[in-house]
C-alpha cells in the first residue's frame, strides 16, 4: 500500500462541481482522470479525505491539487451513498459546489489529473460514476441559494455591467427575467457601487460598470437585511 493511500480514508471522498460564468456562458470545470478506474475520462475534481482532515479542508486541498484553483466560494451539497457508485469498493462521497470567475484563475493539472478544462453545462461529455447526478443536485442547490444569498457575484469579474448580472441570473435559474423588475429590485438593495467607467467591449451602447459592495452587504445583514431575488 502506498504512502498516499495510508494517509487517506479510502471509503470517504470529496467531489466538487466547480461552476464558472464567462461571456454569458455557464460552465463547469472537469479534469481528465490520471488513474483507474475510468482513467482518461472527464470527471469532477475529487479525491479521498485524509485521516486527520476536516471535510472543508479536504475539499479545498483536493481542488487545488487537481485543478490549481484555490481561495474560492465553496459549499457542501449532500452525501452521495449509492452502494455501487464506485466500482472497486464502497465509497461515500461528500459533494460540494464552488463558484469562480474563470478569468481570475490559471488552471493547472495535478497528481490525479492530466488535463483541466471548462465545459458548457449543455455540452457535457460522458461522466463516470454518479458525477452527472452530483452536478444536477449541486445545480439545484445553487439555484435555490442565489435567490437568497448574493453568491452569484462570485461568478462575475470584479467590474461588471447590469446586463451581465442579469444574464448570469437568467442562465443559473434557467429562465428569462423582466429587465425593468430585475434592475429595480437589485438597485433597491443598495449592494452595487456604480463606477465612472463604462464597458469598453460595447462601444456603441456602452453600459456603466458596477462593483458588488461586500462591506455594505455585511453591514446591512448585521441589521437584519435579507437578500431575495
Amino acid at each position: 500500500m502506498s504512502h498516499i493511500l495510508k494517509e487517506v480514508i479510502k471509503n470517504i471522498s470529496i467531489d466538487c462541481a466547480v461552476f464558472g460564468f464567462e461571456q454569458s456562458v455557464f460552465e463547469i470545470l472537469l479534469i481528465k482522470r490520471a488513474r483507474n478506474p475510468n482513467k482518461g475520462s472527464w470527471a469532477l475534481p475529487g479525491g479521498f479525505i485524509k485521516k486527520e482532515e476536516l471535510v472543508e479542508d479536504a475539499a479545498k486541498r483536493i481542488l487545488e491539487v487537481t485543478t490549481g484553483v484555490s481561495d474560492i466560494y465553496l459549499e457542501e451539497v449532500a452525501v452521495f451513498d449509492e452502494v455501487n457508485r464506485f466500482p472497486l469498493w464502497r465509497v461515500f462521497t461528500i459533494g460540494h459546489f464552488a463558484l469562480i470567475s474563470p478569468e481570475h484563475y490559471k488552471l493547472t493539472t495535478g497528481i490525479d489529473s492530466t488535463e483541466v478544462k471548462w465545459f458548457r453545462l449543455d455540452e457535457l461529455p460522458d461522466l463516470p460514476f454518479d458525477h452527472k447526478h452530483i452536478i444536477d443536485v449541486a445545480l439545484s442547490k445553487l439555484r435555490s441559494r442565489v435567490r437568497y444569498k448574493p453568491i452569484g457575484f462570485e461568478l462575475l469579474p470584479e467590474k461588471f455591467t447590469l446586463p451581465q448580472l442579469q444574464a448570469l441570473y437568467e442562465v443559473i435559474l434557467g429562465k428569462k427575467l423582466d429587465k425593468r423588475n430585475f434592475r429595480k429590485k437589485i438597485m433597491k438593495m443598495n449592494l452595487l457601487k456604480q463606477l465612472k467607467e463604462k464597458d469598453k467591449n460595447n462601444v456603441r451602447r456602452a453600459a456603466y460598470l458596477y462593483k458588488f459592495d461586500k462591506y455594505n452587504y455585511n453591514k446591512l445583514k448585521d441589521n437584519g437585511f435579507i437578500f431575495e431575488l
